[in-house]
């Protein structure tokens, strides 16, 4: 199971920060996704980090913004989002890839995604 929560609304310029805690699995052995989707648009990877979490990868309109990073004593996933731009507004989702799918995790399409916590909503107001 994953619990995504830290959502809210922010002024442009600010700052949240996203956390995905998980249970019934081990975190060290998957690697886990932030995925949003704003309205009337297609869900986009923002960033995905290893099962070790010593690699990850960004979508191009988030590097140098966001810092996703893996706590494995908390079990928790985090997106440190910085320097938000009303373009960011979207429902943002964790998600576990499965290993066993095949799919390159570093790719953050979604496509090997198995589990997915409930969405948070992040409004930034310009």
């Amino acid at each position: 199971q994953l619990q995504a929560s830290g959502g809210g609304l922010v002024q442009a310029g600010g700052s949240l920060r996203l956390s995905c805690t998980v249970s019934g699995f081990p975190l060290e052995h998957y690697a886990i996704g932030w995925f949003r989707q704003a309205p009337g648009k297609e869900r986009e990877g923002v960033s995905c980090i290893s099962s070790s979490g010593d690699a990850a990868t960004y979508v191009d309109a988030v590097k140098g913004r966001f810092t996703i990073s893996k706590d494995l004593d908390k079990e928790t996933v985090y997106l440190q989002m910085n320097s938000l731009k009303p373009e960011d507004t979207a429902i943002y989702f964790c998600g576990r890839d499965n290993p066993w799918y095949g799919n390159d995790w570093s790719r953050c399409d979604g496509a090997g995604i198995d589990n997915w916590g409930q969405g948070t909503q992040v409004t930034v107001s310009s």
